[in-house]
């Protein structure tokens, strides 16, 4: 392939780096481009429209018409509120899942065979075969040819006539149901289609019918099969709890754990034991604080002291009595009589005797605390040993105790779960004898008045679509296929060279493509002779694209001497003998000293043309030595001189003879008597001549085919010799169809102002 570094060189070496600049299209979708595809490819596009309306046509007239009546379902939550105020077992909550649920509900096989057994569709001959459509039967036909899997699948097992027809049934059933939902609703709309619009109507409603049996059905079948379960956990949870309860007693009993009002023998004893022995200690320290307070009167001396008990004894009180009365008495008389005085002395006696007395009854009372002290010690002590004693019981109590409240509590649990079966069984029993659904029919089914299918201007409607969409993808792919020059913009993209032009496709007389000569595409022009086209139509784009070519081929060879031009192709046929001969005819009549050398020696197409009654030409040159002066023809309107190619016999070295010194000897002669030398060369795809002679050619014309020939074939061969490349002055689109180029014409290039130029061409 050529490298793009290549191609951008030649753009340089060509000063086109404005142009190119200025010629880049936005990026973008590109209008210009859409548009010219359009006008290319619009007949394709409108035949696929036809063809697909065509078939839809067909398909409308002769489709049966199909009725569609359908049934509306709720799923109304409401119930189910109604159920959950009776139990507390509750319902699940229709969310977008279960609603979906029961979409393939109505789907399922079961729904669909209730429905036949309920109408006895199995046994009608008339829903069976007439049921489906005819096309809908071509498709099943059809599918089943393309079902591989069922070419490998095992023998089929022989099945019941009576099965067989209910299983024929059900799947007419589902072919023709259709459950759609309402939006975000809760709605469902069971439809179904059928030949006969009473019978869509009746199916629909035996098919909202047969769901709502199979809720009740199914939900009765749960709550019988949830209180089976029940009732047998109940037995087993009641026989459990029994069992548990047993083992508490049992435990108790074997481990002394008596209990009272809920707490254990043991633990009420030592509690009151606690409580028992708080109270005797508070008895030991009041009595202990009673005893040291009246020891410590008595130590003391004091008769004056108040003490609880002394003020409650009468002996006391009386002796007390006595000795304020001698007192009394002791000061009148002694303040009477003297403290001398006899009487005054005994009674001082008295007192004296009192005191006494009364310390005597205080040592009995403090020897009546003593001994209070010493009884409420021994039971404050009694009290604590059987405290520890207690404890001792109570910790090894506390121990078992671990155990029994495991076992209390394994008790407790089946007891619980016992009530709470308990509780759901009943509620299990009232839902199975409560015939609640939680769907209910809103709208029932009723025969339409209009079929369903063929939607006529629908059909149509999608034909033209499908029809446009086919016609698009068959225009692109024949766009994507289309590989070859049409524009100059095409050339100088894909191979970096200069395009000198185009010349149109010219015909000779006579030409003929259908029956008749009307058939001629009014493009082509017809001739008596192509070779002297420039020379009997000397303004014409022919003849201008020419001139084009050799004002390239003078300014790419600047040096003031003989030019030598070879004319080149990419494969045979592509007119570049055509061009060669006019190219030079237009050189000669422009007062040019030019010869033209037919150097195919392959298939000399030149020589066919313009020198048909030549003997001798190149081939005796190069291997008899002949002088070409001898061998030239002459054109006596033009002055062209014509070294023809006269060739008796086959050449397998023609490679070799042009590349000899021979032909190099003629061609240095012949720039000594003319100003061009214009080689007619072989194609480069099929020979290699051309490149065997390429370092003696000082530019090169490439003539290539109007989509005929394609760019990677081009590119292919010029990538494999780069000498023609480097050396090629510009590129010829040779046998350009002028009614299809239009269709091939982007704005702004020079093909798309090509019938402004038409007032400078004149073709007579």
């Amino acid at each position: 392939m050529l490298s793009p570094d290549r191609i951008a060189s030649r753009h340089r070496d060509g000063q086109r780096d404005d142009w190119d600049s200025n010629d880049t299209a936005e990026d973008g979708l590109d209008i210009d481009k859409l548009i010219s595809i359009f006008r290319r490819q619009w007949r394709v596009g409108l035949v696929a429209i036809v063809a697909a309306v065509v078939v839809a046509a067909l398909y409308v007239f002769t489709a049966v018409p199909m009725y569609t009546s359908a049934a509306s379902v709720l799923i109304d939550r409401s119930n189910s509120e109604i159920v959950n105020q009776l139990s507390t077992i509750g319902s699940m909550v229709d969310d977008e899942a279960s609603v979906l649920s029961q979409v393939e509900l109505l789907k399922s096989d079961t729904i669909a065979l209730a429905v036949v057994s309920k109408l006895k569709l199995a046994d009608d001959p008339a829903f069976l075969n007439n049921a489906n459509s005819p096309l809908s039967s071509v498709i099943g036909f059809v599918r089943s040819l393309f079902d591989v899997s069922s070419w490998f699948a095992a023998e089929k097992p022989l099945i019941d006539e009576t099965e067989a027809r209910t299983r024929q049934a059900v799947g007419i059933i589902l072919d023709n149901l259709s459950v759609v939902r309402a939006g975000r609703s809760y709605v469902l709309q069971i439809g179904y289609t059928s030949r006969s619009a009473e019978q869509a109507a009746y199916i629909a409603n035996a098919l909202a019918d047969a769901y709502l049996l199979d809720k009740l059905n199914s939900k009765y079948d749960a709550t019988r099969r949830a209180s089976d379960w029940l009732q047998e956990r109940i037995d087993e949870l009641k026989l459990k709890a029994l069992e548990s309860d047993f083992a508490v007693q049992k435990f108790r009993g074997e481990n002394g754990l008596v209990a009272a009002d809920g707490k254990l023998i043991t633990d009420q004893q030592l509690s009151e034991l606690n409580s028992a022995l708080i109270v005797a200690q508070a008895e030991t320290a009041k009595a202990a604080a009673r005893y040291d307070r009246i020891k410590s009167i008595i130590d003391a001396g004091r008769t004056d002291a108040i003490v609880t008990d002394v003020l409650e004894s009468s002996i006391s009180n009386d002796l007390r009595k006595k000795f304020l009365e001698a007192s009394k008495m002791e000061a009148e008389i002694s303040s009477r009589l003297g403290p001398n005085h006899i009487q005054a002395v005994r009674l001082r006696s008295e007192m004296r005797e009192f005191e006494r007395l009364m310390f005597e009854e205080l040592g009995r009372i403090a020897e009546s605390y003593q001994s209070e002290v010493t009884v409420a010690q021994s039971r404050e002590s009694a009290l604590r040993q059987s405290v520890k004693e207690a404890q001792g019981v109570s910790a090894i109590a506390g121990e078992t105790q671990v155990q029994l409240r495991e076992l209390e509590r394994t008790a407790e649990t089946y007891r619980n779960l016992y009530q709470t079966f308990l509780q759901r069984f009943q509620e299990a029993t009232q839902q199975q004898s409560f015939p609640i659904t939680e769907a209910r029919v809103i709208s029932r089914a009723t025969p339409p008045t209009a079929p369903s299918h063929p939607r006529k201007s629908l059909v149509l409607a999608l034909s033209i679509v499908l029809g446009g969409a086919l016609g698009a993808g068959l225009g692109a792919f024949r766009e994507f296929r289309d590989r070859f020059f049409r524009t100059g913009d095409q050339v100088r993209e894909a191979l970096g060279l200069e395009f000198l032009g185009t010349v149109p496709l010219v015909a000779i007389e006579p030409y003929k493509i259908g029956p008749n000569d009307s058939e001629h595409p009014r493009n082509i022009r017809k001739v008596n002779s192509i070779n002297n086209y420039v020379v009997d139509h000397p303004l014409s784009m022919f003849a201008e694209t020419l001139r084009s070519a050799k004002i390239a081929i003078d300014l790419s060879v600047k040096e003031n001497r003989a030019k030598v031009i070879g004319i080149v192709s990419t494969l045979p046929g592509e007119g570049k003998s055509t061009v060669a001969v006019n190219f030079a005819e237009l050189l000669a009549m422009q007062g040019a000293r030019t010869l033209l050398i037919d150097s195919d020696l392959r298939n000399p197409g030149a020589t066919r043309a313009i020198g048909r009654n030549a003997e001798a030409g190149l081939l005796e040159a190069l291997i008899d030595n002949r002088p070409v002066r001898d061998l030239l023809l002459l054109n006596q309107k033009t002055k062209l001189a014509f070294l023809p190619a006269v060739v008796t016999r086959r050449v397998p070295h023609s490679s070799e003879l042009l590349a000899s010194p021979a032909m190099n000897a003629i061609i240095e002669t012949a720039k000594t008597g003319f100003d061009y030398i214009v080689l007619d060369l072989p194609p480069l795809g099929p020979v290699v001549d051309a490149r065997a002679i390429a370092s003696r050619v000082d530019s090169f014309i490439y003539v290539i085919e109007w989509g005929n020939t394609s760019r990677k074939a081009v590119k292919s061969i010029l990538a494999s010799d780069m000498e023609v490349y480097d050396k090629c002055a510009g590129v010829v689109l040779n046998k350009v169809d002028e009614d299809k180029m239009k269709l091939y014409r982007a704005y702004g290039s020079s093909e798309y102002y090509s019938s402004r130029y038409l007032s400078y061409y004149r073709e007579d």
